[in-house]
């Protein structure tokens, strides 16, 4: 009988302490140059409920070492508190708490710069030269919200239907208010009651990290203090999604696939992109002989999706139908992939018939463009999955999950700029070092800034060459796969994995957390070979514990 991975207790969230017990764990490859017999004994460790000795960033990160030379360097091996395990150090300011107020520092910060455009009385492109747009308020007039209409029912919507039923619940009993006290400003107070909740979810979020990073909190940090969730935190609607998912992943942590996959369609249901992380984590449970697990998470996913669709769907197809018209029709956008070839034709080609690069001739031809960002947004998903099997070790789901996620981003012909956001918890997931995160949040920024510039400049106020603002989509799009590779990097060399330098596994894994490998996997990794004594997956036979 196969050793299933050992995980805690299920338990509600604590970002502090849960007492867990204790799990296996095991090597999902041989060490190299081992060519005996490859039975190898369990390890007992603590599980991710149960924290052991802390990472320290000012000693194990060398970014974050060579900034501490600024303030004495690294903290000393005589420290108080050094060796405490988190939520132990006998004082209220533990790390973890200090990460959830630097959060909420965080986006009360965000809610001051998006102050000016609060009121709605957006006059010169005030929302572009104080860089305070936002989704939320325009669109809770450009959606009918502001006359009372019901989304879906009396107005077609281009969000998938969880935004829907989350505009409508907070944006119908703003109008009935404001049809009550005409004095108040109907658009302020709808931008407020969603920037409360939102919020509310970001800091759930980070609560997550925490609980699935017991051993290293101020990981989290570096979504907490991320410069992109500054400016763009309620840009759109793009949290609900990400909290969701995030609630998702922490079920699937716990062993609790169905939970996951429910959570996980629902956020799918919000943004679709989460319902791409059931993508990876099937293909893991395939390596790790784990696929009923996975196959209960995704048939969960999908009950949940059907459910909460039928109710519009039936009744109100057309409407309900706005999201995915919209995203077959809809042109490049500014800031792709896509947006900068066809930048580029331009230098060389006029753009007339019989003149044209081929981004110009995509830009054109849009059914054409979409098949092809579909195809290799599957071709990525393809090199993903492989990746996974031939890893020499199997790598861990955040590590895929981002992969996965910036495939998406990068092919498709739509990049707005809040959905740095929803790389944002996976990149810290998957690859928790601060030296790339930051180039690719100040790039983020830089896009963020430049963005601006361009929609002055289809306002007809030009501010910046179109130039500098394809360079700062370059720069975000370079960033991006960047950590791309950095994060593949680390699948092939575990070895460098910052996460397996202080867990033995993979604390996301849920079921797969300690996982061998199926034997499938050694056959197929050693290209057919009959299995022999030298070839066999370690304690296949070991007996659960």
């Amino acid at each position: 009988m196969t050793v299933e991975g050992g995980r805690g207790d299920p338990a509600a969230l604590d970002v502090f302490r849960i007492p867990g017990r204790h799990s296996l764990s095991r090597p999902d490859e041989t060490p190299p140059g081992t060519a005996g017999c490859l039975c190898m004994s369990a390890q007992s460790t603590a599980g991710i409920d149960e924290p052991e000795q802390p990472d320290h960033p000012s000693r194990s990160d060398g970014f974050v070492r060579g900034l501490s030379q600024a303030i004495g360097g690294p903290l000393g091996s005589h420290a108080v508190g050094i060796d405490s395990p988190t939520g132990r150090e006998g004082r209220f300011w533990t790390a973890a708490r200090i990460v959830l107020a630097l959060v909420c520092l965080t986006l009360a910060l965000h809610w001051v710069q998006k102050s000016p455009c609060q009121d709605g009385a957006w006059q010169n492109n005030i929302q572009y030269t104080r860089f305070c747009y936002t989704d939320v308020l325009a669109l809770y007039y450009a959606e009918g919200l502001n006359e009372g209409k019901v989304p879906y029912r009396d107005h077609p919507v281009e969000y998938p239907v969880v935004t829907g039923y989350f505009m409508g619940a907070l944006g119908l009993p703003v109008h009935s208010l404001g049809e009550s006290n005409p004095e108040i400003n109907q658009g302020m107070w709808f931008y407020n009651l969603n920037a409360l909740v939102l919020s509310v979810l970001a800091v759930a979020t980070v609560a997550v990290i925490l609980s699935l990073r017991r051993r290293r909190p101020w990981d989290a940090a570096m979504f907490a203090l991320s410069p992109a969730l500054l400016v763009t935190a309620t840009v759109n609607w793009d949290l609900l999604a990400i909290g969701l998912a995030a609630f998702g992943l922490y079920a699937w942590a716990k062993s609790r696939p169905t939970a996951a996959g429910i959570l996980l369609g629902l956020a799918g249901a919000a943004k679709l992109w989460p319902i791409f992380l059931l993508g990876p984590l099937l293909v893991l449970a395939l390596r790790a002989n784990r696929a009923k697990q996975a196959l209960v998470a995704i048939g969960a996913a999908a009950v949940s999706v059907v459910v909460v669709n039928l109710p519009i769907a039936l009744p109100y197809r057309e409407n309900w139908g706005r999201f995915f018209d919209l995203n077959t029709e809809r042109a490049i956008d500014w800031g792709t992939l896509w947006y900068i070839g066809r930048y580029l034709d331009g230098k060389w080609n006029s753009g007339i018939p019989g003149d044209q690069g081929p981004f110009q001739w995509l830009s054109n031809n849009i059914p054409t463009l979409n098949y092809l960002s579909y195809f290799l947004f599957g071709l990525a998903c393809l090199a993903v999955a492989l990746l996974a099997i031939r890893a020499p070790r199997r790598p861990r789901l955040a590590q895929l999950a981002f992969l996965v996620v910036a495939a998406f981003l990068i092919f498709s012909k739509v990049w707005s700029q809040q959905f740095v956001l929803w790389l944002l918890p996976l990149a810290v997931l998957a690859r928790p070092r601060w030296g790339a995160f930051l180039a690719w949040q100040f790039a983020e920024v830089g896009y963020f800034l430049a963005f601006y510039g361009e929609l002055l400049g289809a306002s007809g106020k030009p501010v910046i060459p179109e130039g500098v603002f394809v360079l700062a989509a370059t720069l975000r799009l370079i960033t991006v796969a960047a950590l791309c590779w950095l994060v593949v990097r680390d699948v092939l060399h575990p070895e460098r994995d910052a996460v397996r330098a202080t867990y033995p596994d993979d604390p996301d894994g849920g079921v797969l957390d300690g996982a061998p490998d199926a034997p499938w996997v050694w056959w197929w990794r050693r290209n057919g070979k009959p299995h022999t004594a030298a070839s066999q997956p370690p304690d296949l036979a070991a007996p659960a514990r």
